[in-house]
């Protein structure tokens, strides 16, 4: 299946053909994450700082520091 269309009314009518069982759905769940809003964000953080070294997170926390307190 192609791209859904961006149009109001033909999109109106794919949902309808897919929920009367006309058309069927192909988006996979694999490709869709659970709540594709908010996944990066809290997980990005997270999985980098368990990457960097202590010396590595200790020289961004020392840029930051410098950056709020030259913000005044």
């Amino acid at each position: 299946m192609p791209k859904r269309p961006r149009d109001p009314n033909q999109l109106a009518k794919l949902i309808v053909d897919i929920a009367t069982g006309e058309v069927e759905d192909t988006v996979s769940d694999a490709k869709r994450s659970p709540n594709p809003r908010r996944a990066g964000g809290l997980l990005g953080g997270k999985e980098r700082a368990k990457r960097l070294t202590p010396k590595e997170r200790e020289e961004i926390a020392r840029k930051a520091a410098e950056a709020r307190w030259n913000r005044r």
